[in-house]
């Protein structure tokens, strides 16, 4: 994995485990070669009181465009928090173009969750995320998200052919790869998904830990993305992702300040358990 090159799109925040802060370490331990755009320059973690997001558009585009430029080349590109919708159109346009030279693209098209698009994110950033997922290899939403992409009603559980359905909605976005979390699907709390490379659809039940820390999507992306990479079945990357995440809460449930997220770097050695 010392020759794979992934570059990470998401917001980088300065204190807090969230986004690239909980990604990058997780990755860079699983031996990958890690380059990082950030969207965004956020001060710490949004669940304190207080926060300050510096916007990145104009670094992202010039970024960019110097890099297509020097010819620089990536084997995936991982999308998470785009701030803004111009931002969402530069990125969105890159990764159409890297698809096409044969870059895997995962999509976490963060917007929102408990049924509702997060604060400050405009009901057209739905579109443009559609216009991403097009060009997507794999597509890791959440159920809300996964809804709201669909253009599906927002329910507290459904039925495993619903579960089936909004997979393939999600599929009919262009998305070849499919990973929805936080889905309750007959009461059960699941994962539930459609990998392309096995034309199978799975569905992984767990146990909720009422324990929450921020970044646990983020880290569960890492692992997703470090997993695939590494050839794994996309069933078998989730189901590790998932244990992974569990561990790590398990592990930090007493931590004081949550708030920070969980402490990464010290509690690595969860990724070798596999």
């Amino acid at each position: 994995m010392k020759n794979t090159q992934l570059l990470l799109i998401n917001d980088m925040c300065g204190y807090g485990k969230v986004a690239l802060s909980a990604m990058l370490p997780v990755l860079s331990h699983m031996g990958y070669r890690i380059h990082n755009l950030p969207t965004a320059l956020v001060s710490d973690t949004l669940n304190y009181p207080k926060f300050y997001i510096h916007d990145t558009t104009e670094y992202v585009r010039q970024s960019l465009a110097i890099w297509e430029e020097l010819g620089f080349e990536f084997d995936a590109i991982s999308t998470g928090f785009i701030v803004t919708e111009e931002e969402t159109r530069i990125i969105s346009d890159f990764c159409h173009r890297r698809a096409q030279k044969g870059t895997k693209v995962f999509v976490d098209p963060i917007m929102g969750d408990n049924g509702k698009l997060y604060a400050g994110v405009p009901e057209s950033t739905i579109g443009l995320m559609r216009h991403l997922l097009e060009c997507a290899d794999y597509a890791v939403p959440n159920y809300t998200e996964a809804c709201l992409l669909a253009d599906t009603p927002i329910a507290e559980q459904i039925t495993p052919d619903e579960a089936r359905a909004l997979v393939d909605a999600v599929r009919e976005l262009g998305a070849k790869s499919v990973v929805i979390t936080s889905a309750v699907v007959n009461g059960t709390n699941a994962v539930i998904g459609y990998d392309h490379v096995a034309g199978e659809y799975f569905t992984i039940p767990f146990e909720l830990i009422p324990v929450y820390f921020p970044g646990t999507g983020d880290t569960f992306s890492a692992v997703l993305v470090g997993r695939v990479m590494a050839g794994w079945s996309l069933q078998r990357a989730t189901s590790d992702a998932m244990r992974v995440v569990a561990e790590l809460i398990e592990r930090n449930a007493d931590q004081e300040d949550k708030s920070a997220g969980l402490p990464i770097e010290a509690c690595l050695d969860v990724i070798d358990h596999e």
